[in-house]
């Protein structure tokens, strides 16, 4: 089966496209798409794995054409940033 890992940077992403046995968990296919050594700050205990939008648990099995997203944690709260950003406007 074909799956895509995805890594949102500020600046861009880092997409791998790889096929893995039929079966083939979220995390096992982030380590095999080598993303965690290029990005050492990706600890799969904290970080959030999606398929398409939807956050999923790191065992969720996938199928074929998924999408796996490894989600960042918030630089902020976002109520709290909106409330920033009103303030600026006045």
């Amino acid at each position: 089966m074909e799956v895509e890992v995805v890594y949102a940077l500020p600046g861009g992403e880092d997409a791998v496209a790889l096929k893995l046995a039929p079966g083939a968990t979220a995390a096992e296919a982030v380590r095999a798409s080598g993303i965690l050594s290029r990005h050492p700050e990706i600890d799969l205990g904290r970080n959030k794995l999606g398929i398409y939008g939807t956050v999923v648990e790191p065992h969720a099995r996938l199928a074929d054409g998924d999408r796996v997203e490894i989600y960042r944690p918030l630089a902020m709260d976002p109520k709290e940033a909106r409330r920033r950003r009103a303030l600026k406007r006045r």
